[in-house]
């Protein structure tokens, strides 16, 4: 699936919208997803109900590049995703940062950035698993893990302002039955071990590019 972020539902629209590159992808659940950048947002700003008036009025939607870096400090991102209305909650957001080191070599990194349940990373940084109720019999799961909505303001915090790099946002759903599950109940069939059952759906946004001064 694929969205586009238009002020008004008009071929002309449309096409800008995609001109300015601010659209998103999922893995097929119609997930609502919003990321912006900049330099000036602050926490607060995820819990507005005006997100998109926040983020446009102190930022750049995904699919720009970000503004010119006025001050010292780095980048802040603001970003928010909502469930499918019929679809699976929400295990966490990240945004995913890519860039060239030093040497040109590229490199990437993930960072959870908003997550459900309460849960906290361990030691290492890394966040547990939402959980699973995914029952293959059905096959089916419940809501009763994950979030409706999700959202936040994120920092890089091994952010060089000497080094290209860009940013964009993943959303990921709590664990759902995969089509081969579907399969396997619907026409009786005896899958092979290797074959996965269950998967997380997500949405991907077109990225946030931040080019150093000349």
């Amino acid at each position: 699936m694929t969205a586009v972020w238009a002020v008004e539902n008009t071929r002309a629209a449309l096409f800008d919208a995609m001109e300015r590159r601010e659209t998103y992808a999922t893995t097929g659940p119609r997930m609502r997803v919003r990321f912006f950048g900049g330099w000036g947002f602050e926490k607060a700003d995820a819990l507005r109900r005006d997100l998109a008036l926040v983020g446009y009025t102190n930022g750049v939607p995904m699919g720009a590049d970000l503004p010119r870096r006025e001050s010292d400090g780095a980048p802040r991102f603001l970003v928010y995703a909502l469930r499918d209305p019929i679809g699976a909650n929400l295990d966490r957001i990240q945004i995913v940062k890519g860039w060239l080191d030093a040497d040109g070599k590229p490199r990437e990194k993930v960072y959870d950035v908003a997550w459900s349940d309460g849960r906290k990373p361990d030691a290492n940084g890394k966040l547990p698993p939402v959980g699973d109720t995914v029952d293959l019999s059905i096959p089916s799961w419940t809501n009763t893990i994950g979030a409706s909505e999700l959202g936040g303001v994120w920092t890089d915090p091994d952010f060089d302002p000497s080094l290209r790099a860009f940013y964009y946002a993943r959303v990921i759903e709590i664990p759902t039955p995969r089509w081969t599950a579907y399969d396997r109940v619907k026409f009786g069939l005896k899958l092979s071990p290797e074959i996965p059952l269950k998967t997380q759906e997500r949405a991907y946004t077109s990225p946030i590019w931040y080019t150093p001064e000349s």
